[in-house]
This record gives structure tokens, sequence and C-alpha cells, in this order.
């Protein structure tokens, strides 16, 4: 199997990115200053990600039969993602994600599963084969959590290569699911939700990391934003340092992240310089509005001292 050769499994949504000046409190109403529709969704973050720097992806999904359907796989397609895979469903919504960036970059979001929750067991079962010619398998938490869990035993029953990305974090994860797991990648919220243990310092997200190590998680990658990313594994604790840079939306820095972390273990990169090669695609991506918007290209990755 050639490398890059990478299938996700995920969420299809369109955002609507809202600007404004702070996230408001609750029972405050704010004027915004601009709204734009954006496609996203965590699987199709990643996607887009991944083809943008080179690797050969197809992505399996569902849309809805309305007007953001469409246009979801359209831009899937534009971005070089094979998408046979991905089912528009007739009568159902596309997923829909309502986003606030504030003038810091930071966000909040709330999703509407739509045409995601539709993705089950048996729509997993049903492309077996494509997770077979696979050479890694991607997933995240936005569709229901039973099919990620199918979709990890059908990958390792095939012996690929499985990262997770546990986004939205659920209240915790099947032990059996777990030691599956090659990859597995939190960011600090998600990894304190998994362990039960605080997650203020990398000392903290260090520990928490081990617990779910000793769940048999191979590597836990945790995303520190601003500070760069923590690898720990049986072996090491490694905290790789994050490109200095003016964030103006964080929305897709961490489907970036896992994207491009993914294709430098394609190209045969090291775990170590997988992470290293991840930071500084995301540091481009914050940089920029939207989510698959603000993807940077291979070329421009390339460009980076």
């Amino acid at each position: 199997m050639g490398a890059g050769n990478i299938l996700i499994i995920g969420s299809l949504n369109m955002d609507l990115v809202l600007r404004v000046p702070y996230i408001p409190q609750v029972g405050e109403t704010l004027l915004g200053r601009s709204m734009e529709r954006v496609p996203g969704g965590k699987g199709a973050n990643q996607a887009v990600a991944a083809a943008k720097l080179g690797a050969n992806v197809t992505m399996l999904g569902k849309v809805g039969g309305d007007e953001f359907g469409a246009q979801l796989i359209t831009n899937l397609n534009q971005a070089g993602v094979r998408t046979e895979g991905i089912n528009l469903v007739a009568g159902a919504s596309s997923g829909l994600a309502v986003i606030q960036v504030n003038d810091e970059g930071d966000n909040s979001i709330v999703v509407l599963a739509g045409a995601n929750e539709l993705c089950n067991k048996n729509f997993i079962l049903s492309y077996e084969d494509q997770i077979k010619e696979a050479e890694m398998v991607i997933l995240q938490m936005e569709i229901p959590h039973k099919a990620v869990y199918e979709a990890v035993d059908l990958a390792k029953k095939h012996q690929k290569t499985v990262i997770l990305n546990p986004a939205p974090a659920p209240d915790s994860i099947p032990d059996h699911v777990l030691a599956q797991l090659d990859y597995l990648i939190p960011n600090e919220t998600e990894l304190m939700k998994l362990s039960g243990l605080p997650v203020n310092t990398v000392a903290e997200a260090e520990a928490a990391a081990r617990e779910l190590l000793a769940k048999g998680v191979r590597h836990v990658i945790v995303t520190l934003g601003g500070n760069g990313a923590l690898l720990v594994n049986a072996s090491e604790a490694v905290h790789v340092p994050a490109r200095a840079v003016k964030a103006v939306d964080t929305t897709a820095a961490g489907d970036t992240f896992v994207g491009a972390f993914a294709v430098g273990l394609s190209e045969g990169k090291s775990v170590r310089e997988s992470i290293h090669f991840a930071t500084k695609v995301s540091s481009i991506a914050v940089t920029r509005a939207g989510a698959q918007t603000s993807i940077p290209e291979r070329h421009e990755v390339d460009a980076l001292v």
C-alpha cells in the first residue's frame, strides 16, 4: 500500500461562523460583526488537511439532501478527497455548527448532528473493503459512538494504524477500544474528561495521559493550543513547542493537527517528526479565518523555515 493512503470516517458540517467581540455570557444579547458559511465538521476538516498536504484521502460519512449537503461534497472533491463513500440522505438535514469567534481567535461551538447521526454500525460494516484497503484509519466522535467503536474493531481486524481524535469527548471510552488505539489525540479538556484528572500544566497532562496508556493506548498526543503538543508513550514524554503566531481563528487547529500528523506518519516520518510537522501546519491554520478555508497547502508549509 502506497504511503499516504488514509481513510477518514466522520462528520461533515456546514459551519455558520459569527464574528463577535467576545463570547457572550448566559442571558446576554450581543451584536455580531459578520457571518459566513464555511464547510466544516471534524472528519471533513481532517480529510481536507490530509489531502491538501499531499495524501491520498478517502472519506466515509453522510450529508443531508439539503443545499448544504451537495456543497460539502463538492468542497471535499475540490480539495482532492475521494467522496464515493459519502452518502447523501434525502429528507435528512446536513450537520450544522454555529461558531462564535472572538477578537482573540477563541471560539464557542454548538453542533447539530443532522445526517451525521445516521452513520450507524451497519454503515461502517458496509465499507469494510475500504477499511481493508487503507493504510491508516482516522476517527473522531461527531458520529454515533457505537459506529466509531465498530470502525476501530474492523480497522484492527485488518491490522491498520488507528488514530482517534476523541472530540467531542465522551464521558468514557470502553477499555477494549482504548486498547486497540495506536494514537489517541485529545486536547487538554478532552484529556481531563477521559482521565478524570486535572490538566492545567504539562506535568499534569503527562500524568493524565499515562492513565490512558495504562489502558492500552500506544501513544497519547495532547494538543496544548499555543503551547504546542505533548507526546506520551511507554518510553518517553516529549513536549513539542508551537511556533509563536498571532491567532485569528482556532476553529480547525486541532483537526489540522490530526490530518497533518497522519500525513507525516504516512510519509515515513517518526512520531516526533510527525508532531513537529503537525504543529507547523496548525500554526499556519490559526492565522486564518474559518475551518477548511484556513488549512494551508503543502507548498506553504514546506516554505516555512
